[in-house]
């Protein structure tokens, strides 16, 4: 099983990064990500609207000045939030980020959502109705994540949480293909057409939820977490691997690259080996069996978004 994945622009993406959303405040960001580097992690999924890319960026700095890494040896991702689509805003908040993360460019630079809230609104405009839309089409945001290529203050771009006629939309128009479609996959939701789609197109997934666990977890009529099926806790036993790392090696095999998020160090130290084992046929067809077209990340509060994304099948 290959640790990283090629991009249509000739870069390459390593298969397993950590997840910071909601990693922020309540811990010590920089010290998560501090262990995360030494505990082998090169990949690094951010994004403004985290709030932690300055304490993401202070764990980069002390592990350079230590020696541990090199800033060419990892794959920094960062993400345009949605109050920021017109075309110049996108190139300012990924110089806001760069400053933040004391960096000159990030790997990958996406466009969060596919909808967009007025600059004045809210960052999460819960209840304020259509009033804090903004009427920026996603293709001018394009723009300015093509102009953010060409400047190189990130060496790829992409999308995230786009659907297939969304993505095609894009191609129809862009100069600079996307490399990646983040989106939530994990076995309740397997996303599969959406996968196949992107891959006839060159388009990497990027699987964030790989765990199906989210903020509502645990809560009336909320969809049981993968890594609780006493079957896939039957399948590790046979590895001598946890849940977890069942799910994530069968993500990889599929040929996603997978974001999972942990403040716990024997979690993020147990994400990363997945690579010593291979999961044999009957074990796939059951995680493939397993799907239930449960999404966890609805945004349920903009279905009424002239760019929703989650209107369509895929």
């Amino acid at each position: 099983m290959s640790k990283a994945i090629p991009l249509n622009d000739g870069f390459y993406i390593p298969v397993i990064g950590l997840g910071t959303y909601k990693v922020s405040k309540l811990y010590d960001v920089e010290n998560i990500v501090k262990f995360a580097i030494d505990a082998g992690y090169r990949h690094f999924d951010c994004a403004w609207i985290h709030e932690n890319e300055e304490a993401v960026g202070k764990a980069i700095k002390a592990k350079i000045i230590e020696n541990v890494i090199k800033r060419e040896d990892l794959f920094i991702t960062t993400k345009v939030w949605n109050n920021f689509h017109r075309r110049e805003k996108v190139m300012e908040k990924l110089k806001l980020s760069l400053r933040e993360m004391k960096l000159n460019y990030v790997d990958l630079y996406l466009i969060h959502w596919p909808i967009g809230f007025n600059e004045t609104s809210k960052t999460v405009p819960l209840g304020d109705g259509q009033e804090a839309y903004s009427d920026v089409d996603y293709l001018e945001t394009w723009k300015g994540m093509e102009d953010c290529l060409s400047c190189g203050f990130t060496r790829s771009i992409g999308l995230a949480n786009f659907n297939s006629e969304q993505i095609d939309r894009i191609l129809r128009h862009a100069k600079y293909k996307p490399v990646i479609n983040q989106i939530e996959v994990h076995p309740k939701f397997s996303q599969k057409k959406l996968i196949q789609f992107c891959k006839e197109r060159n388009i990497v997934v990027s699987a964030y939820y790989p765990f199906g666990v989210g903020e509502q977890t645990g809560t009336t009529r909320f969809p049981e977490t993968t890594v609780l099926d006493d079957n896939i806790h039957k399948i590790g036993r046979k590895y001598n691997k946890s849940a977890a790392q069942v799910v994530l090696n069968y993500l990889v095999s599929l040929g996603l690259c997978v974001v999972p998020k942990s403040i716990s160090n024997l979690r993020i130290s147990e994400y990363i080996k997945i690579f010593d084992f291979q999961l044999e046929p009957e074990d796939v067809v059951y995680l493939d069996s397993c799907n239930r077209n449960n999404r966890i990340c609805t945004m349920r509060a903009f279905m009424d978004h002239p760019h929703y994304p989650f209107r369509i099948e895929y």
